[in-house]
């Protein structure tokens, strides 16, 4: 059966609701509120995933996305690695490169531990 699918969207959890926002927006996604504890962000074009002002710390600290980049994973590791991620938000991770045989990807955990690979294949 193909299913006729428009999108998907993963719903990730906050510690600090308006912390990760805030977090969010540095990192340049759109954050476009739809409820009083949940948002629309957006990445680029149909790329969205829901934060909700919810945290269990087992959920979120085994949460996983990917994200596959076009073009240079390096200058977008640098770009994300300017923004000072770490250093403007608690419990903020940015791992270096790490090359794989199928690719190359670095980690970013989130203010609450959702964690984040940001990639390219081969």
């Amino acid at each position: 059966m193909i299913h006729p699918a428009k999108s998907i969207r993963t719903f990730l959890g906050a510690k600090n609701y308006a912390e990760s926002r805030r977090f969010y927006e540095v990192l340049g996604f759109e954050v476009r509120p739809i409820s009083e504890n949940m948002c629309l962000v957006r990445i680029k074009d149909q790329f969205y995933f829901y934060l909700q002002d919810y945290y269990v710390k087992a959920w979120c600290e085994n949460s996983m996305v990917f994200l596959e980049i076009e073009g240079d994973l390096e200058s977008y590791w640098e770009a994300i690695k300017i923004l000072g991620l770490p250093d403007k938000f608690p419990g903020v991770k940015l791992s270096e490169i790490v090359k794989n045989d199928w690719g190359n990807e670095f980690f970013l955990h989130d203010p609450a531990g959702n964690l984040w690979h940001f990639g390219i294949f081969k």
